[in-house]
């Protein structure tokens, strides 16, 4: 690939970074629909790992499906795209360890403004499904370069076939 291409799709992928930062943060701060409105008198906070995993699934016939879903699926899902595309802006740093640094210093930021503002839980299970989920999205993005080369290798075979 072009260097000028590979630069233009590094700057498509920061511009994507910043939209997804910039919804995620509304969503953790601001939304009604996850009832951040009004936040709590106290601090709240987990520090026990696996405690709310537990008590989701525990309870799972008591919560709605919604609420486990969001709890235990969401938070995976919601930090894949930080896996898919640092790699894509950060080429030089693709490697796993620092999906999983880059995830979990961005997981702790959201839940550290949750507590400060009091608008959710600092929770260190969501600090774990956040950074599993960032892994999640590098390994999407590990099988998409790959299929992307294999594809690449697959046109030049078949160009180099013609002229032969």
């Amino acid at each position: 690939m072009k260097k000028k291409t590979r630069k233009k799709i590094g700057l498509l992928s920061f511009f994507l970074l910043i939209i997804y930062v910039t919804i995620v943060v509304y969503f953790v701060l601001f939304s009604d629909r996850l009832g951040r409105v009004d936040g709590y008198s106290t601090y709240r906070y987990n520090l026990v790992l696996f405690e709310e995993i537990r008590r989701f699934i525990q309870y799972r016939e008591y919560v709605s499906t919604g609420a486990f879903v969001l709890n235990l699926i969401g938070n995976l899902l919601v930090f894949a795209p930080v896996g898919f595309l640092v790699p894509i802006w950060k080429t030089n740093k693709k490697g796993c360890l620092w999906i999983i640094l880059y995830s979990f210093l961005f997981s702790l930021c959201i839940e550290s403004l949750q507590l400060v503002t009091r608008v959710g839980v600092f929770d260190v299970d969501d600090l774990l499904l956040n950074t599993i989920g960032g892994i999640v999205g590098w390994i999407c993005y590990k099988i998409g370069l790959t299929i992307f080369h294999y594809m690449v290798h697959r046109k030049l075979e078949k160009a180099g076939q013609k002229e032969g």
